[in-house]
């Protein structure tokens, strides 16, 4: 698939997406968006690619923002549309997804930028990213999920004060508050990423999946995180893989998942 704003690399099973507008230091506009929801969805269901890597290109920036000259005169029906249109194509999407996605956010990740970090399962970060959410010095609110997310992050009382603030954090702070799960030298940060998810891709699939689907079900209203557990676990005894990681175990070998 051709992409205007994304390169895509495979490593063995790891699919790596990067946001290619350096320039713009890779601002997120409505082009980049739909390129990233459709890569996405050829992903899922792509069985051989187990793990997805997101990152920006260049040194300065994972994605520095949303490209308000897009939205600069939008009415409020228009910025509302904006808003759901932008949950429903990528940010809903990415969290969703049946494969884990980690961010290795370099430079600046900043209101959309860091918003679709946070969409990922997990974060690393270099130690030089700068993350914040500075959309109310610009007269708006964080519109890609920021509200939510960074406050299951991070607690309330840090998200209130990094979002009305519109301040930026270091990479060592956004790791003590739980924002980024490591923080690694900039010339480290791919190889860091490449080595969790190739951790993540030598499990189950379909575990793995059932597994993101329990955790993410403890933060969805009227879910209850621990009925989807059970019926999660479950399932499991009906895979393949379940019976050939038993096995494997049992025989002391190594397990073959084929995530069915």
């Amino acid at each position: 698939m051709d992409y205007q704003n994304l390169l895509i690399e495979d490593r063995e099973n790891v699919r790596i997406i990067t946001i290619n507008r350096p320039q713009q230091l890779n601002a997120l506009n409505r082009d980049t968006i739909d390129e990233l929801g459709r890569e996405l969805d050829a992903v899922d269901s792509n069985a051989p690619i187990r793990a997805i890597i997101i990152t920006g290109s260049g040194e300065k920036a994972f994605v520095a923002g949303a490209d308000i000259k897009e939205f600069a005169h939008f009415s409020v029906a228009e910025g509302k549309a904006l808003s759901a249109d932008g949950h429903d194509k990528l940010f809903n999407k990415v969290e969703n997804l049946s494969k884990p996605a980690i961010a290795a956010v370099n430079g600046f990740a900043l209101g959309g930028g860091l918003e679709l970090a946070m969409s990922c399962h997990v974060r690393i970060a270099s130690s030089n990213a700068r993350l914040g959410l500075p959309e109310v010095s610009l007269g708006v609110i964080p519109g890609y999920g920021g509200t939510q997310r960074l406050a299951h992050l991070v607690g309330k009382g840090k998200a209130m004060e990094m979002i009305t603030t519109a301040g930026m954090i270091k990479a060592e702070e956004a790791l003590q508050w739980g924002l980024v799960n490591h923080v690694v030298a900039p010339e480290d940060l791919l190889a860091n990423a490449l080595n969790m998810a190739q951790s993540m891709c030598k499990n189950s699939p379909v575990a793995v999946a059932a597994a993101m689907r329990s955790i993410l079900a403890g933060y969805q209203d009227g879910v209850n995180g621990y009925d989807t557990e059970i019926a999660e676990f479950g399932k499991c005894f009906g895979t393949e893989d379940f019976k050939e990681g038993t096995t494997a175990f049992l025989e002391k070998r190594k397990a073959e998942f084929t995530g069915k």
